[in-house]
């Protein structure tokens, strides 16, 4: 390890906000000392992102370091960057620092909630920064139990059975993930070390198996129909910071799982299942969609449309283009926005009203403006407006789709018109037809909350109108996802 440990530092800085929070005696010390780390944390997020250089491939920003006791084991302390992940560190600064804002009223064990938020923190991070499989694993397992106390102490009437069932469900996908890091090791080298393991390459015999151990654990995570039913109990159920960071950050583990192992680790598996993981993600995109025309819980609405978004991100990834994966990642970090967008102003009106279900709102427009502006451009954001952020990956979705299987592609693209039919019918719904008495004595969106969202909508605009800024430090890194998936191709052509 060289130079200043900025990853380190990055991903472990919540953890220590997060031991001050626990051990405060006050809450509103508590919060104050999580608002502090986040936004430091935010900080260093963006003083990588200087650090990095787009035009460089491989991973950036390495440090290792490998303990006596994992010398035997072909295990390290490895950590790196590419445009992938950094895209993925910078979203979840953000949205960790959103949560902590937007969760500044909450008065019951503030320390240990403020505390646990710190702790996800640190565990996505390490997620997304991990070249070492051994490490990956200890992170990726590590946002399960914070997330799991969160739902389970601090969501909504079935709050219990829901954190179990998440629980369960994505630890059973876990352990498949174990049993294959494994196999790999047996099989790569006995090492866990990712750099090592893409150099040496996996046997073509192997791949398949190994291929279906990661993928089902990645694709419960996503969740990719039909292992999604865990999905919207917990967003129901869960608080509203809670929605934020599941659906904004803890699915995305899923989808970089796939485009950081599966894709480049098991190109000749990968490109085998591509057709049966494309027309799972276009069932899924459909139906999620229609599901969500049918909600009358406006929470549920936005968790079943989460369920079609990232159907188009695991079209994307496993069309193989550099269209699809590029868009595919982007839209991960657009999902992220403008879904989290969309739960805090949820959990703004459930707030206010005691009720989430649609049939009790209406003429909002004119007693809350402020909110109305920011759920309007929040919604047509999440319909793939042009100019908003949401047009721009699925348009690189579907373009790389086109590429790969026009008919799949063609169906997928039926999902962002029933986008446009569920969320504009919230909006008209939510916004529109008569004030009632009950609806006249909500007040607009407050000082606090509107910290927490004008910044993601700023995003949505800027992405929108200047993609390249984020596509750019994508292109070394699809380029390699792309040229093994590629070199498949080719050989089979011979």
């Amino acid at each position: 390890m060289s130079g200043f440990p900025y990853l380190t530092v990055l991903i472990f800085l919540p953890l220590v906000g997060s031991v001050l929070a626990l051990l405060s005696r006050q809450g509103q010390a508590a919060r104050t000392i999580a608002l502090v780390t986040s936004l430091l944390t935010l900080g260093l997020g963006l003083l990588v992102a200087g650090q990095f250089q787009s035009s460089q491939a491989g991973f950036q920003l390495q440090e290792r370091f490998q303990p006596w006791a994992a010398e035997g084991l072909g295990a390290s302390y490895h950590l790196g960057i590419d445009g992938i992940s950094l895209l993925l560190i910078l979203l979840t600064t953000v949205l960790s620092a959103v949560s902590v804002i937007a969760s500044w009223h909450i008065e019951r064990q503030p320390a240990l909630y403020f505390g646990l938020l710190l702790i996800l923190e640190t565990g996505m991070l390490g997620t997304f920064a991990s070249l070492d499989l051994v490490l990956f694993y200890i992170f990726f397992e590590t946002t399960l139990v914070p997330m799991y106390f969160l739902i389970g102490l601090w969501g909504y009437e079935n709050r219990v059975y829901a954190a179990y069932k998440f629980f369960l469900y994505t630890m059973s996908g876990s352990v498949l993930m174990m049993l294959a890091i494994l196999g790999l090791y047996f099989v790569g080298g006995h090492t866990f070390d990712l750099p090592a393991l893409l150099q040496a390459g996996v046997p073509a015999g192997a791949q398949y198996w190994l291929f279906l151990g990661f993928a089902i654990a990645f694709a419960i995570k996503v969740p990719l129909f039909p292992l999604h039913t865990w999905l919207p109990d917990a967003h129901t159920e869960a608080p509203t910071a809670g929605s934020v960071l599941l659906d904004g950050i803890l699915l995305k583990l899923g989808n970089f799982g796939f485009v950081r192992f599966c894709l480049p680790l098991f190109p000749d598996a990968s490109r085998a299942f591509a057709p049966l993981v494309m027309t799972l993600a276009v069932i899924g995109i459909l139906y999620g969609a229609m599901v969500a025309v049918a909600q009358k819980d406006l929470k549920r609405l936005v968790a079943y449309s989460s369920v079609a978004h990232l159907g188009f991100v695991m079209l994307g990834l496993f069309a193989g283009t550099s269209q699809g994966i590029s868009g595919a990642v982007l839209q991960m970090v657009n999902h992220g926005l403008s879904t989290g967008a969309l739960f805090l102003l949820v959990g703004m009106l459930a707030d206010r009203r005691h009720t989430r279900q649609l049939a009790a709102f209406g003429g909002l427009w004119r007693q809350m403006p402020v909110f109305g502006a920011l759920f309007i451009i929040t919604a047509l954001a999440s319909a793939g407006l042009p100019g908003l952020n949401g047009f721009v990956g699925e348009f690189l979705i579907l373009q790389g789709s086109f590429l790969a299987n026009e008919t799949l592609a063609a169906l997928g693209t039926a999902g962002v018109i029933l986008a446009a039919v569920y969320l504009l019918h919230a909006v008209g719904q939510v916004l529109h037809g008569k004030l009632t008495a009950q609806n006249a004595q909500l007040s607009d969106a407050k000082s606090w909350e509107l910290f927490a969202l004008v910044p993601l909508v700023l995003l949505m605009l800027w992405i929108g109108l200047r993609p390249n800024t984020f596509l750019r430090p994508l292109d070394q890194a699809v380029a390699q996802v792309v040229s093994r998936l590629e070199l498949v191709t080719a050989q089979e052509t011979r």
